[in-house]
């Protein structure tokens, strides 16, 4: 990817969706709900304190993490569908 998010944003790709639910009924795509987890792709360098001191993120690239429902911007990029939000959206990194 040819894209670097600034400052303290990360870049998400959402991780898939199950299609049936477990007793085997299909879910169609639009009925399906949005997953709250996904892996980060990339990460800016970080925020600046009141003193102009960069301070670095806490996720890393790689990270599975959880974030809020309405978290981010979708963005579509090199084909691929995307989130772009910051740093304080992310709920925790899933060990």
């Amino acid at each position: 990817m040819k894209f670097k998010p600034l400052h303290d944003r990360v870049v998400v790709e959402r991780a898939e969706s199950d299609s049936k639910t477990k007793g085997g009924i299909i879910i169609p795509d639009t009925a399906k709900e949005k997953p709250m987890e996904g892996k980060v792709i990339s990460v800016g360098p970080g925020a600046r304190d009141e003193n102009g001191k960069l301070q670095p993120l806490d996720v890393k690239k790689g990270d599975r993490i959880l974030f809020g429902k309405w978290s981010g911007t979708e963005v579509k990029i090199d084909g691929k569908d995307l989130l772009i939000m910051k740093e304080s959206d992310i709920m925790g990194i899933i060990e």
